[in-house]
């Protein structure tokens, strides 16, 4: 695909656009939500137990405490600028052994993620991490699903609002294409281009055999060109009932976005061979927008709905007695997590 046809592409399919442009036309709905709340940062009293409600800079160790044992991977904090020895020896006494996942611990977008293979790669990213990591387990199942969840302050039970799967970015051999052959075959695979050269190198030149899959990216990111579908309509009574058993246990949380790795649907539902390996506060996006099929009117519309909730929550927990964000404590979080987020991108 020619370097026009790829910019017309990204032109014509929304989902592509940079986020500011997606949520820019949004600022009146959030400013008519912030003058019910009578705060433009409500959102921090979404989730009292999550720092700035899960809007940013939040830990992701602190957030994983919340979530009862038997749903998360075996996590270990890494501090930075600790010596890879000493990272390594940490890692492999907790019981944890190659190949594993590590992630920065206030991330966002799957910037910094990677899958380490061996003891060279991972003194490679120790050395690279600019702030503390986690390092995880990697968990076996193949699929991801994100499960949106909203639970209003005095409620038992809270409901799923959406659901979304996300496909790995991969391509399928056909006997006689290259790696890179196959990869500028389809424009969402083309967009990661520059980050698939730096990763994989020489191995682009590797030809794959008929029907033979190739996972890019194992990670279920949208950024990283995973490709989310809408699957709401699968929402049951016996998932609601798995995720109120996880969430439920979880004081102070109420809003957010479940990520999940699983075996089958059937399996999630039941609440067998599952694992919960993050969870978005207030930031986290109603991710089943992205589908392809749904237009940015639709999105818009669902995006509202999303807000809605989260300022009906945060009013409720505000009259209970957990603050807002003041403006200027906002403001600087801002600022602080956008330095973040060109930190982890460039690295």
């Amino acid at each position: 695909m020619d370097s026009f046809k790829l910019i017309w592409h990204r032109i014509t399919h929304w989902e592509y656009w940079p986020f500011w442009l997606i949520y820019y036309p949004l600022f009146p709905v959030w400013l008519f939500y912030s003058l019910k709340a009578r705060s433009i940062f409500f959102f921090n009293a979404a989730n009292p137990a999550m720092k700035n409600g899960g809007m940013a800079m939040e830990s992701k160790m602190e957030i994983y405490k919340m979530i009862p044992n038997q749903f998360i991977p075996l996590t270990v904090f890494i501090p930075k600028d600790q010596s890879p020895e000493w990272a390594l020896e940490r890692v492999l006494v907790s019981g944890i052994g190659f190949p594993f996942i590590a992630k920065p611990d206030i991330g966002m977008k799957a910037f910094g993620v990677e899958k380490i293979h061996n003891k060279d790669e991972f003194r490679e990213y120790v050395l690279w991490s600019p702030s503390n990591f986690l390092v995880q387990e990697l968990i076996p199942f193949q699929k991801e699903v994100g499960i949106f969840y909203v639970r209003k302050p005095g409620e038992e039970l809270g409901k799923v609002t959406g659901v979304v799967s996300k496909e790995f970015l991969s391509v399928i051999g056909d006997g006689k294409s290259t790696l890179l052959e196959l990869i500028k075959q389809n424009p969402r695979s083309h967009l990661q281009l520059k980050a698939l050269k730096k990763k994989f190198g020489e191995r682009l030149h590797n030809v794959l055999e008929e029907g033979e899959e190739f996972i890019l990216v194992p990670y279920g990111s949208h950024t990283r060109g995973a490709k989310f579908v809408d699957v709401s309509h699968r929402i049951n009574e016996e998932l609601v009932q798995t995720v109120n058993s996880i969430c439920s246990e979880m004081e102070g949380f109420h809003y957010g976005r479940l990520d999940v790795l699983y075996n089958t649907f059937e399996d999630l539902c039941l609440g067998k061979n599952f694992s919960v390996i993050e969870i978005n506060g207030a930031g986290g996006e109603a991710t089943h927008i992205y589908d392809p099929k749904h237009s940015l009117f639709w999105a818009w519309k669902e995006v509202t709905r999303h807000w809605g909730m989260m300022n009906e929550v945060s009013m409720l927990n505000h009259q209970k007695g957990h603050p807002y964000l003041s403006f200027r404590d906002g403001r600087a979080m801002l600022k602080e997590n956008g330095a973040l987020q060109e930190q982890l991108r460039v690295t």
